[in-house]
């Protein structure tokens, strides 16, 4: 046997890597299938909504307005809370919070589908992001049952309940609203549909988030090991004590980075300030960047469609609408399965966020391009070809976040911060959510008016677009960089 010793070159060393621990993993996978089901479910036919409602007045001009106040609503309420449910994580586990957040979701779909006015659909869903924290809790849950070997990997997997929601979503979108008026024979007779035309693609998403919670309550094993009781923690919290089993959360900014990394520390959650370290801080501002830029385009985008060719759209319908999204969805998740482990492993994860935030210059581009070839031939070959490669540099956009999560583990001060860590940057990226569909649609809104720029939109998502660029080029090629310093 050959037997290492301190001259042997450690480059000569194989990695091994460590097997994803299936059994704990594929429920992970499961509970992310509600949410990403809730976003791609309400898409197809959110402009519809707002329109039977009758809050614009019969005003198309104020539709993406008022679709962006709906999507901001939850970000906004998300971005005030993520960072305590990330933080309350790393003391009692993640387990409370993830059934917590299954229940909002659930509960939330059905009182969007009760509503009858645009205040009740801005009440649910701000309730639905007060209390679903799981974006950056699910991260978390990831980074704990997995290694440097397999993380990678692991990520390369994370998209496939985006990629599930993204097919079915926008077929239940679009086919099950307002089903009394698409399928008479067989809803023709129900007064409740009838009366709540949108409950129908509203029901199936609490549906599964209550299968979901049924599986992480029974079968999902506690990930933390540094949990502490709830009722301690609360105590604590009132009292303003420090429990010596349990160190509180604190503001006090004089923990030192030597504090942060001595062994008494390394297995305890630091500070909310000790987290706020400049590596955090470049990963934040990158995160936050490439998510105004991916929110501002992904609120467009249905609005472009559904809008009249005239306008700058390509009036587009609900039903093809969610077609387009739904193959678009099935594209970037399964390339992202098969090729990111890969791409990974050859470029790094610094080439491949680069290459992704770069591909938003191109894909702003392309907008104003589809419009005019609509304008002059109609819906032709060259539209729907132009439409598609709108849709293959997205899956390069698609690619960033995989990347940056494994900066922010990277990031993190020790492992036991890592609920905190992964908190601070979903609270930042979170705001930047709530600002961008909101400002985007808003923006897209005013372009359409007469004597307006009809490009301005376009050039509000270029400087997102090199912001991103930007930021990205702080980060290191590899993120093993920072674990290595």
């Amino acid at each position: 046997m050959r037997q290492d010793d301190e001259e042997t070159p450690l480059l000569q060393q194989p990695i091994v890597k460590t097997p994803l621990p299936w059994d704990q993993f594929w429920i992970i996978l499961f509970l992310q299938f509600p949410d990403s089901l809730v976003f791609q479910t309400l898409a197809p036919f959110t402009p519809q909504l707002i329109r039977d409602i009758g809050v614009t007045n019969g005003n198309e001009s104020q539709v993406g307005h008022y679709v962006g106040i709906l999507q901001s609503s939850y970000y906004t309420a998300q971005a005030l809370t993520i960072l305590y449910w990330s933080q309350l994580s790393d003391h009692i586990g993640r387990k409370p919070l993830i059934l917590t957040a299954l229940f909002a979701i659930a509960a939330s779909m059905f009182s969007f589908g009760l509503s009858r006015t645009f205040v009740g659909l801005v009440i649910s869903r701000i309730l639905c992001g007060a209390f679903n924290g799981s974006n950056g809790i699910v991260k978390s849950m990831v980074m704990d049952i997995t290694d440097t070997t397999n993380l990678p990997k692991a990520f390369g997997y994370m998209p496939l309940p985006w990629m599930l929601g993204a097919i079915v979503g926008p077929l239940i979108g679009g086919s099950l609203s307002r089903p009394a008026d698409r399928f008479p024979e067989i809803f023709g007779r129900s007064e409740l549909l009838k009366t709540y035309p949108y409950l129908l693609p509203c029901v199936v998403p609490a549906i599964f988030a209550s299968a979901a919670w049924l599986v992480t309550y029974s079968r999902f094993r506690e990930s933390v090991s540094t949990r502490a009781p709830p009722l301690r923690l609360i105590k604590g919290w009132l009292l303003q004590q420090s429990d010596p089993n349990f160190p509180m959360p604190s503001n006090n900014a004089s923990t030192s980075s030597a504090e942060a990394n001595s062994a008494g520390v390394l297995l305890r959650p630091l500070p909310l300030r000790a987290s706020l370290t400049p590596r955090v801080l470049t990963v934040t501002a990158s995160y936050v960047a490439m998510a105004v830029f991916y929110m501002a385009f992904n609120s467009i985008l249905p609005l472009f469609y559904a809008t009249p060719i005239e306008l700058g759209g390509l009036s587009l319908d609900p039903p093809l609408i969610g077609a387009i999204l739904s193959v678009s969805g099935i594209a970037h998740g399964a390339f992202q399965l098969l090729f990111y482990a890969r791409l990974h492993d050859h470029f790094g994860a610094g080439a491949i966020h680069t290459t992704g935030v770069s591909s938003g210059i191109p894909i702003v581009v392309l907008f104003p391009v589809i419009n005019a070839l609509a304008r002059v031939q109609g819906m032709s070959l060259a539209v729907w070809l132009c439409v598609a490669a709108q849709h293959v540099l997205t899956t390069s956009l698609m690619m960033c976040n995989p990347c940056l999560a494994l900066f922010i583990r990277a990031a993190a001060p020790n492992r036991a911060s890592l609920g905190a860590t992964n908190g601070i940057a979903q609270m930042v990226a979170a705001g930047a959510r709530m600002i961008a569909p909101a400002s985007a649609t808003s923006v897209f809104s005013y372009s359409l008016q007469e004597g307006h720029d009809a490009w301005l939109v376009y050039y509000f998502l270029m400087v997102i677009a090199f912001l991103a660029i930007s930021t990205s080029l702080l980060l290191p090629r590899d993120p093993s960089v920072w674990k290595n310093c």
